[in-house]
C-alpha cells in the first residue's frame, strides 16, 4: 500500500485549522501509512501551539517545520523537500476533506503507472459555509476571470464542465483518467492536489512550488503523462466574506507580476491570449452578460446569495488586476504578508 504525506502550509490559521484536522483523522486511509507535514510562516495566533499539541494527541506524525519566507509556495518548498512517502498530498489549512472515503478515493488512480498525479473534480458546496464561499464552490473557481481563460480545473455549474482546455479522458469509474497536449492545461495543482514524491520533488527547484507549475513542468519532459480527477470534491473555505476575497486577489496580482517579472513563473499564461482578459473586461463592464452567467448558475444549482456575488466579484477582481498591472510598472514588490492570515 502507498505512503502518503499531507503537506499543509500555514500562517495564521486558526480559524480553520480545528475542522481540517478533525477531517483528517476520520479518514479510513491506514494512519500508519500517514503523515502531515506543517510549514509555519512565523504564526502568532496559537497555531504552532496547537500543531505541537496535535503532535502528542494523534495516531500518525505531525511535523512542523519553520517557513522564514512565510508564503504558501515557501512552505511547501520547505515541507516536500523533508518529506519521504510514495505521495504527497498538498492541502491547504482551509481545504477540508468531505467524507471519510476521500483519501483513499485519491490514491486508487496510482495503482495505474501512468497516473502521476490525482485531483479532486470538483468544490464541495455546503450551505453551512459563507455566501462567498459557496459562490466559489458553484463557479469552481476563486478567481473569475479563469470562466473566460477556460482553464478552470473543478466542475462549473455555469459551463457545465470542469474545464474548457482540450484534453482526452477516459473514463474508469471512480475517477476520469486524463490526457493533455503540450500547449495548455488547467490550474491543476491546489486544493487537493495528489502526486508521486519523486516526479514532484523534480518538477521544481528553488526556494518556491509554485503548484500549478509542477505539473506544467512535468508535462514538458513527459507529455504522456496522465492525472486523474477522482469523482469527488472538496471544500475550500476559501473566503469568508467579499472584503478577503479583494485582499487575496491584491495578493494574487502583485505576487504574480512580481515573481513573473522575476522569472520564477512557468505556467504558460500568456497563451491564455489578451483576447480572454479583454473579453471578460467588456463582459464586467457592461454588465449584463456576468449577470446572465450568474442566472445560468442559480437556474443549475439555486443559491440566490452565492450567485448574486458574481457581478460584485468581477467588478473587484478587474478594478484590483487593473490596478496592479499599472502600479507594479512603478513598484515591482510582493503583496505584504505582515497581516496576513487563512
Amino acid at each position: 500500500m502507498l505512503s502518503v504525506s499531507i503537506v499543509t502550509p500555514v500562517f495564521n490559521s486558526m480559524r480553520t485549522l480545528e475542522v481540517f484536522m478533525d477531517a483528517i483523522r476520520m479518514q479510513d486511509f491506514p494512519h500508519d501509512r500517514l503523515e502531515i507535514v506543517f510549514a509555519d510562516g512565523g504564526s502568532t495566533d496559537g497555531t504552532r501551539e496547537r500543531i505541537q499539541a496535535y503532535a502528542g494527541e494523534l495516531d500518525f506524525p505531525v511535523v512542523l517545520l519553520d517557513n522564514p519566507l512565510k508564503t504558501a509556495e515557501a512552505g511547501k518548498a520547505v515541507a516536500v523537500r523533508q518529506v519521504k512517502n510514495d505521495i504527497v498530498c498538498l492541502l491547504d489549512s482551509d481545504n477540508i476533506l468531505p467524507d471519510e472515503k476521500w483519501l483513499s478515493q485519491m490514491m486508487e488512480p496510482f495503482e495505474r503507472p501512468e497516473i502521476a498525479a490525482t485531483e479532486p473534480i470538483s468544490y464541495t458546496w455546503r450551505r453551512q459555509d459563507s455566501a462567498m464561499t459557496r459562490y466559489c464552490a458553484l463557479l469552481g473557481m476563486s478567481d473569475p476571470l479563469c470562466l473566460y481563460a477556460g482553464n478552470y480545473d473543478r466542475m462549473c455549474a455555469v459551463s457545465g464542465t470542469w474545464t474548457k482546455v482540450p484534453h482526452q479522458e477516459e473514463d474508469c469509474m471512480n475517477y476520469l483518467s486524463i490526457a493533455f497536449n503540450q500547449g495548455m492545461m488547467p490550474t491543476i495543482g491546489a486544493n487537493g492536489f495528489c502526486m508521486r514524491r519523486n516526479l514532484l520533488v523534480d518538477s521544481f527547484e528553488g526556494d518556491y512550488l509554485f503548484d500549478i507549475d509542477v505539473l506544467w513542468e512535468l508535462l514538458q519532459k513527459k507529455p504522456e503523462t496522465r492525472i486523474a480527477k477522482v469523482k469527488n470534491g472538496i471544500v475550500h473555505l476559501v473566503y469568508p466574506d467579499v472584503r478577503t476575497f479583494a485582499r487575496k486577489q491584491n495578493r494574487r496580482i502583485r505576487d504574480f507580476l512580481f515573481f513573473s517579472g522575476s522569472k520564477g513563473r512557468k505556467y504558460p499564461w500568456s497563451s491564455v491570449g489578451m483576447g480572454k482578459v479583454v473579453l471578460f473586461s467588456l463582459c464586467t463592464v457592461t454588465i449584463l452578460p456576468v449577470i446572465g452567467q450568474a442566472l445560468i448558475g442559480f437556474f443549475r444549482k439555486g443559491d440566490f446569495k452565492a450567485w448574486i456575488l458574481h457581478p460584485v466579484c468581477c467588478w473587484i477582481t478587474l478594478f484590483i488586476y487593473a490596478w496592479g498591472v499599472v502600479s507594479s510598472i512603478f513598484v515591482k514588490k510582493q503583496a505584504d504578508r505582515s497581516h496576513w492570515k487563512q
